[in-house]
């Protein structure tokens, strides 16, 4: 039998958008919003993306990505609207489970904008995932959302 380890890791990002909470809150919240940046039904053709965002609320997105399905699966604990998402997700990669984190984003206005705070608390599974690699990606992200909010 091969040694399982586990690994956990934290990060933090911070990044400003010059729009109003409810803007930047409604990119989270919003199916069709929420599709300019993550889970866009256009990636594969075998994608499933379910949204659910509510409190206890289920986010499912699993498709095809260089030849191997890569799924997320969320659940959402606290939403309070303009102000904090909190959910926890795993993500898996041809049915191996790479990691689950709990992340929690805040959103405050600044600068006659919006400063969001993400940090994930991780914990990566069987050297199968970097931590910076998933900080890497979600600070990709958080530029994908601002180049969505126009």
């Amino acid at each position: 039998m091969s040694a399982r380890t586990t690994l956990h890791a934290t990060f933090c990002l911070e990044r400003s958008y010059p729009h109003a909470p409810s803007r930047v809150f409604a990119a989270f919240a919003d199916r069709a919003e929420k599709a300019k940046w993550f889970g866009d039904p256009n990636a594969s053709e075998d994608l499933t993306w379910e949204l659910d965002f509510s409190e206890g609320g289920r986010e499912l997105n699993s498709g095809s990505f260089e030849g191997r399905l890569h799924t997320f699966e969320a659940t959402y604990h606290d939403i309070v609207a303009d102000e904090r998402i909190v959910y926890s997700y795993t993500m898996t990669v041809d049915g191996t489970r790479l990691s689950a984190s709990l992340a929690t984003i805040t959103l405050e206005p600044a600068h006659g904008g919006t400063l969001l705070t993400m940090t994930e608390q991780g914990a990566f599974f069987d050297d199968s995932d970097d931590p910076s690699e998933r900080e890497r990606g979600t600070r990709d992200l958080l530029e994908i959302l601002a180049a969505s909010l126009g």
